[in-house]
C-alpha cells in the first residue's frame, strides 16, 4: 500500500493510535461511502456499511501485508459488506436510479455516468486484483501514473499499460451490457463521479466505533461485520474475490455484486447461489427445489460459466412462470426459457407458452415462442430442456423439440432457474430432476 497508508496502519496496529486511525478514516471515508452508496442505494444503510468496513479494518490492521493497496482492499471489503447488507434489506432497495443519482451528486449526472454507475462495481469485480487496484488508484483516487506505479511497485510506463488494459476490459464489459462508449470517456466519467463526499460527521463517528473494534457499534452494524467476515474467510479459502450475486433493482437498471451464501441448501448444487433476490427464497422439500417471490426476479444460478450446455429440469407452477436461465452475464443480460403452463392465472393474461427470450440491459426480445393450450402435463409441470451449442438454441418440452433459434449476442454465461413475482401476482414454483451436461 502507499507509504502513508502503511505507516499509519502499522502505527495503529502497534500502539492503537487513535490519531493514526482517524487519519486513515479521513483519507478513505469518501471512497468507502461512495462504493457503499452505489450498492445499497440508501444513505442510512450506506453509513452502516461504511462503519462496518472500518471496524473490519481495525480488526484486520495487523494482518495486512506491505503489498496491500489499502484503497483497493477497502473497495473489495465494502462490496462484501454491502452484499451482506442487501440480503436483509431487499424491499428497501426498490428505488429509482435517477432519483438516487440526483440526490447524491452536487451536479446533475451525465448520461454516461447514469449508465455506468449501476454496473461499475460489478465490472471492477471482474478484474484481477492488480488491475482492480490500479484503476482504484488512477480514477477513484485520481493519482497520476507515477504514483500508481509507485504503489504497485512498477514503473510509470508499466502502470500506464496496466491501467489502459484494465480500462479496455471495462469498456468491453459495458459494451456487452448495451453501453457504447470509449475508454477515454469512461475513464473521465469514473474519475469525475466515482467518489463523492461522505456526511461530515461520519468520519468522526466511525473512528470512535472502529477504535473499539465494534464494541460500541449497534447490533445491525455488528451483523454486517460478522457476515462480511464470513464472506472474506470463504473467499480466502477459495482464492477468489467473490462468488454468487446480490442485486439492487432500480428503474430499469440492475446493480450486481458477487457474493456467496453462508451455507449450501440440500438439493441445490453447492456452487449455485442467488443471482437476483436472495437465497432464502429457495429451499428443498419433498424432493424438489422450491421457490417463492413477491419482489420481482429471483434467479438461482451457477458460479461457473458455460458455453455449450444441455440443461434440463422438471418445472412446475400453479400461479405464474418457472424458467431456465442460460448464458446469463448478470441479471439483465442473457437468455431465458420462459415456461408459462396452462391453467395458471398468469396464462389467462398472457397465454400458455414457452418462449426463448433475450435480455439486453434489461430489455427483453422474444427470439422464438410456442403457444398452445394444454402445454403442461397434469399438475402444471413439464420437463424443459435447453440445448445450446454455439449460436444455436433448441428448446424441448417433454423431450419433444418445439423451439429453434440462433443468436450470437452472448457466447457464455451462468445457467440457472428463475421465477418472477410481485405482491399482486406472487410466484411459487418447483424444480426437480435438474441435470447439466
Amino acid at each position: 500500500m502507499p507509504n502513508d497508508d502503511l505507516t499509519l496502519l502499522r502505527e495503529y496496529a502497534r500502539s492503537h493510535s487513535e490519531s493514526a486511525f482517524a487519519s486513515l478514516v479521513e483519507c478513505h471515508v469518501n471512497l468507502v461511502h461512495s462504493v457503499a452508496l452505489r450498492q445499497v442505494h440508501d444513505p442510512h444503510l450506506a453509513e452502516d456499511v461504511t462503519q462496518a468496513v472500518f471496524i473490519i479494518l481495525a480488526r484486520k490492521a495487523g494482518t495486512l501485508g506491505g503489498n496491500t493497496i489499502l484503497s483497493g482492499w477497502l473497495c473489495r471489503v465494502t462490496r462484501y459488506v454491502s452484499c451482506r447488507a442487501l440480503r436483509g434489506e431487499w424491499r428497501r432497495q426498490q428505488r429509482e436510479q435517477e432519483a438516487y443519482m440526483q440526490s447524491t451528486l452536487n451536479e446533475p449526472p451525465s448520461e454516461t455516468w447514469m449508465q455506468i454507475a449501476p454496473l461499475l462495481d460489478a465490472a471492477m469485480e471482474k478484474l484481477d486484483r492488480k488491475d482492480h487496484d490500479a484503476l482504484v488508484l488512477r480514477f477513484f483516487e485520481n493519482k497520476n501514473f507515477s504514483e500508481v506505479g509507485l504503489a504497485l511497485g512498477a514503473s510509470e510506463d508499466t502502470a500506464r499499460m496496466r491501467v489502459n488494459r484494465a480500462m479496455e476490459k471495462l469498456r468491453k464489459f459495458f459494451t456487452k451490457r448495451g453501453i457504447d462508449s470509449t475508454t477515454a470517456v469512461i475513464a473521465e466519467t469514473i474519475s469525475a463521479n466515482s467518489v463523492q463526499a461522505a456526511p461530515v460527521v461520519l468520519a468522526k463517528t466511525i473512528t470512535v466505533v472502529a477504535m473499539s473494534k465494534g464494541a460500541a457499534a449497534g447490533t445491525a452494524t455488528l451483523t454486517l461485520v460478522k457476515g462480511a467476515l464470513k464472506i472474506m474467510a470463504w473467499t480466502k479459502v477459495k482464492t477468489a474475490i467473490v462468488i454468487g450475486v446480490c442485486v439492487l433493482l432500480t428503474a430499469g437498471t440492475t446493480t450486481v455484486i458477487i457474493c456467496n451464501r453462508d451455507k449450501p441448501i440440500q438439493g441445490i448444487p453447492k456452487d449455485w447461489s442467488a443471482l437476483t433476490g436472495n437465497i432464502e427464497q429457495w429451499n428443498w422439500a419433498d424432493g424438489k427445489i422450491n421457490a417463492h417471490s413477491t419482489t420481482g426476479d429471483t434467479i438461482l444460478a451457477s458460479s461457473k460459466e458455460y458455453k455449450d450446455v444441455i440443461v434440463s429440469v422438471i418445472a412446475g407452477t400453479t400461479n405464474r412462470d418457472a424458467d431456465l436461465a442460460i448464458r446469463m452475464l448478470d441479471a439483465n443480460n442473457g437468455y431465458l426459457v420462459v415456461f408459462v403452463p396452462d391453467g395458471t392465472p398468469w396464462s389467462a393474461d398472457n397465454g400458455s407458452q414457452i418462449a426463448l427470450v433475450k435480455r439486453t440491459a434489461g430489455n427483453e426480445v422474444t427470439l422464438a415462442s410456442f403457444k398452445r393450450r394444454g402445454l403442461a402435463v397434469p399438475g402444471q409441470s413439464a420437463k424443459i430442456t435447453a440445448i445450446v451449442k454455439g449460436s444455436r438454441f433448441e428448446v424441448r418440452l417433454n423431450d419433444v423439440a418445439i423451439l429453434n433459434a440462433m443468436d450470437t449476442t452472448y457466447d457464455s454465461g451462468f445457467i440457472g432457474l428463475r421465477i418472477c413475482g410481485d405482491p399482486i401476482k406472487p410466484c411459487d414454483a418447483t424444480f426437480s430432476n435438474l441435470t447439466v451436461r
